[in-house]
């Protein structure tokens, strides 16, 4: 658009690509690390009456709020592993997967045929946006009511209905489904039907004996809390397999680098030549070319610590003001220690690609939940320590991605590090913006039965009540299972990775499957659709699946995404949608409504 408008000069570089998407990756990243479907919503009164367990402090969303705890916790990561980018890209030349894959795509953008494709790809992208769009406008006229619409279509029946089993026409899961590897979405199915399809109706039959026969269906005094907290024990028994591997990997790395370069000094001081499997490899020219580019503009290392003490400083002064449960040692002795476990996730991410980053913030969950204990907020506590711990360890990953796809597109640091600082601004202003435009626009937002469930929400809530309140609180025979399922994911994950790669990769994924526990099976069935959907059109047309699949899939998500920015302004505004659209007829939809109601 600039380069027609005649406002460009210059050709677009690759460095501007880089420094654009950096920009782009840290606004979009706090989506994730601020917590608006996880710890921040958690403290919610909505999520803990629906939990609950508002007894134990609550503190509802604000704008105001929000956005200065994100301006507080978001910066410090990126203080925190700047004076050890040098170590990660170049000492150790980790691969960070990610941050590789989209160093390559930038340049094969910035070449005739990238260029060519990436236009294609745009066009097809721009397609199916609109179709997307128009298909959530279309949907949007036939919602006026409860179950109505396609989204409440009871595609195999009404009783596969009840327990969440139908597909509800959604282009955004569509989308994901395509993208998502072939695994994720069997293992997301397999999920659904184990909890939704076995579990769940068997311990209903045991209401009047596990639990209480009087309960609601959504108390965490019955069936509920069965499916949170086996999701959460599915969820942690992955996280911790996962945190003892890559921390393993981590430290064996590093151990080996260490001890190779200590036994290369010893060679030199006895004026020996090292072995050649010690001897550092022969550098081609092009990453001599790529380290001279990388050091030219160094950020001292004064400065970085400088920084994070700084910030830290006014983070410790600022936070117990909005969290009167979070006393100034809690975050101090967070912040002695963010910088190993951040150095720890960059680490690993640089090893696996896999960022741990909500599983740090679990532990601070647990870790300062019980140390403050029920009778000073735990709750609250634990939920805001999980804030700051996730905020740091994920913006440090984050940016050591980031620089690994500056070095291998000849990017400055600096302009990197500015434009990941100018990013995590732009986001710590925009994610709480929409965040807030949801949450006044569907006041079912984060409940189960809603059109936005936030299940995760409730997930840390509950693991937020367990590290204060300890076991005591769960239903009969909650605990055995638990500790069953817990057991079950690091079984999984044992077996998988003895498997190696060629047979593992069948093996399902403990994390995967632990999320339709909660929010049922519906939304595995339409990611499992655009499989099928990616699948067939491999078979037909392998290479433009692979040139467009992603561009689809993006534009299916981006346009039923984008809707709900206009369907939000509407409910907020107060124009409802024309029709209530039902698939039966008024006699039957009576039926159908009294029995739906009395099955929850």
């Amino acid at each position: 658009m600039l380069h027609k408008s005649g406002l460009l000069k210059q050709p677009f570089t690759r460095q501007e690509n880089t420094v654009i998407q950096t920009c782009v990756v840290a606004s979009s990243g706090i989506a994730f690390s601020g917590g608006f479907g996880t710890y921040l919503f958690a403290m919610s009164e909505r999520i803990a009456n629906h939990s609950g367990d508002a007894a134990r402090g609550v503190k509802d969303p604000s704008l105001g709020w929000i956005i200065a705890f994100l301006f507080v916790v978001s910066f410090l990561g990126l203080f925190s592993v700047v004076p050890l980018r040098k170590i990660m890209i170049i000492d150790f030349k980790l691969t960070y997967p990610s941050g590789t894959a989209t160093a390559h795509l930038i340049n094969s953008f910035h070449t005739p045929q990238g260029a060519k494709l990436a236009k294609e790809q745009v066009r097809v992208l721009g397609k199916f946006f609109s179709l997307s769009f128009l298909w959530g406008f279309f949907q949007w006229f036939f919602t006026a009511g409860e179950n109505c619409g396609f989204h409440s279509f009871p595609t195999f029946g009404l009783r596969a209905y009840q327990y969440k089993f139908y597909f509800d026409f959604s282009a955004t899961y569509v989308g994901v489904g395509m993208i998502c590897p072939y695994i994720i979405n069997i293992s997301l199915l397999l999920g659904g039907i184990l909890s939704w399809g076995l579990m769940w109706p068997l311990i209903e039959t045991r209401k009047g004996d596990w639990f209480p026969s009087d309960v609601d269906s959504s108390s965490m005094s019955g069936l509920q809390a069965y499916k949170v907290f086996i999701a959460v024990a599915m969820i942690l028994g992955d996280g911790v397999y996962n945190f003892c591997k890559v921390l393993s990997r981590t430290l064996s790395g590093l151990f080996k680098q260490i001890r190779g370069e200590a036994s290369w000094r010893n060679s030199l001081s006895r004026e020996e030549e090292p072995p050649a499997s010690q001897l550092t490899p022969k550098i081609s020219y092009d990453d001599q070319r790529r380290t001279r580019f990388f050091l030219k503009d160094q950020i001292p290392s004064w400065f970085a610590g400088g920084g994070y003490v700084l910030i830290a400083a006014v983070s410790i002064a600022i936070l117990p003001q909005m969290f009167d449960q979070l006393r100034w040692y809690y975050i101090l002795v967070i912040y002695v220690f963010a910088p190993v476990l951040a150095f720890c996730n960059a680490y690993g991410a640089g090893l696996t690609d896999w960022s741990l980053a909500s599983t740090y913030g679990k532990l601070a969950i647990f870790t300062i939940g019980a140390w403050a204990g029920s009778d000073h907020g735990g709750v609250l506590a634990g939920l805001a320590a999980c804030g700051v711990m996730m905020n740091i360890v994920s913006t440090a990953s984050d940016l050591t991605q980031d620089f690994k796809t500056g070095y291998l597109t000849l990017s400055s640091p600096r302009a990197m590090f500015v434009s990941q600082v100018i990013g995590t601004a732009m986001g710590c202003l925009v994610s709480p913006c929409v965040f807030w435009l949801f949450y006044k626009a569907f006041d079912d937002l984060g409940l189960p039965n809603s059109k936005y469930p936030a299940p995760f929400a409730t997930v840390y809530r509950s693991m937020a009540k367990l590290g204060v309140e300890g076991v005591s609180s769960l239903p009969r025979d909650c605990l055995v299972l638990c500790y069953a399922f817990f057991g079950f994911a690091i079984l999984i994950n044992v077996v998988k990775d003895g498997l190696g790669n060629r047979w593992g990769r069948y093996v399902p994924l403990p994390m995967a499957m632990a999320i339709p526990f909660f929010l049922g099976p519906y939304f595995a069935i339409d990611m499992c659709v655009g499989s099928l959907v990616l699948f067939v059109w491999e078979r037909l047309d392998a290479p433009r699946a692979e040139a467009f699949a992603t561009a689809v899939a993006s534009g299916l998500i981006c346009g039923d995404g984008i809707w709900t920015l206009p369907s939000s302004v509407l409910a907020i505004a107060g124009v409802e949608p024309p029709i209530c659209m039902k698939f039966l007829s008024s006699e039957t939809n009576h039926r159908v409504d009294k029995f739906l109601q009395g099955s929850s």
